[in-house]
């Protein structure tokens, strides 16, 4: 067989690697209690509505009132951000007389 020819392989014949308990041990944790060290660790969350660009001069026009057209629609997912990295999408929702957001959408990242 060539390198550039394909071979499929049905998932239930491909091996998985299995790990013993010790390295499960060491590589992920079993609990919240095993998390506790990082609770107190201050993170940075933003809500991203839309953006919208523009020339300083028309930035400097700006005035109270002024109503900035944003790149989302009504309606469309927001992006949450954790220290500056995406890491979900959601809607804004009004609880009691404050905005909050409600995530929908988990984003998983190949890190």
């Amino acid at each position: 067989m060539s390198d550039e020819q394909e071979t499929n392989i049905p998932l239930d014949e491909l091996e998985v690697p299995q790990r013993s308990l010790e390295e499960e041990d060491t590589q992920s944790p079993q609990s919240a209690a095993d998390l506790e060290a990082v609770f107190d660790v201050p993170v940075r969350i933003s809500a991203v509505l839309g953006h919208s660009k523009m020339h300083v001069s028309d930035l400097l026009k700006l005035a109270s009132g002024t109503v900035l057209e944003l790149d989302r629609k009504v309606g469309e997912a927001i992006d949450i951000y954790v220290n500056d990295r995406l890491v979900a999408r959601g809607e804004v929702v009004l609880v009691e007389d404050k905005l909050g957001v409600t995530m929908t959408e988990i984003i998983k990242t190949d890190r």
